[in-house]
């Protein structure tokens, strides 16, 4: 049985991803600002007002973790805006770096001590921070703030390898969650199964790679 966290794990993706391993006998972790009814029932340990927004008050949060050893650590939280070239917000942008880039890099730092040798970090990331990959432009905030974990978790990967920690960034498809409006292609059940299986699959040679979660490598 392994321990797994995951954030953002009250709804979409970061719920189906608990849902699924519980299923196969794991022990979850859920962390999120609020939690739904969903993941209370779900039979993953809660732990609410988990704010990946905001690095003041993220570590004093994650201390209710304590001091378990941390198998899988996904970090799933996200925010997407819509940003066009002549129609853009400061302010948002920046809140998705803070949610997107930076969040996913602090909740790493601070569990350090919860990771050791075998230990995975999952990245959900996007192929829409990949650059060779932009084939429609737009969707600045979002775009730049993932690319922009992309680079940290390569980092992540490099500096974790001594401790035989592997890192994967993972693009879960185009999942039908509220963040799209259910516009998707894939269920987030779905997704998460893939998920799953690219985690299970991740190892230090593989660490710091760009992966879809159906397998598919992608570029940067």
């Amino acid at each position: 049985m392994a321990t797994v966290v995951i954030t953002g794990a009250n709804r979409g993706i970061g719920l189906a991803l608990t849902k699924v391993f519980l299923a196969r006998g794991d022990q979850v972790y859920g962390l999120c600002r609020n939690a739904s009814d969903e993941l209370n029932a779900s039979g993953a340990k809660v732990i609410t007002r988990v704010d990946i927004a905001n690095p003041e008050t993220l570590p004093e949060a994650l201390k209710k973790l304590g001091d378990i050893k941390i198998d899988v650590l996904v970090n799933n939280a996200g925010v997407l805006h819509r940003e066009g070239l002549d129609d853009w917000d400061p302010v948002l942008i920046n809140h998705q770096f803070r949610v997107n880039a930076l969040g996913p890099l602090l909740v790493t730092e601070c569990l350090q001590k919860n990771l050791s040798e075998g230990s995975k970090v999952a990245m959900i990331t996007s192929r829409m921070g990949s650059m060779g990959d932009n084939s429609s432009g737009g969707y600045y905030g979002y775009r730049m703030s993932k690319a922009a974990l992309n680079a940290a978790g390569v980092s992540l990967a490099r500096d974790l390898a001594p401790k035989g920690i592997a890192v994967a960034l993972l693009h879960p498809g185009y999942v039908q969650t509220e963040m799209v409006n259910y516009g998707g292609d894939i269920s987030a059940d779905d997704s998460a199964a893939n998920l799953v299986k690219r985690i299970d699959e991740l190892n230090l040679e593989s660490s710091g790679s760009f992966w879809h979660a159906n397998g598919e490598s992608l570029p940067w």
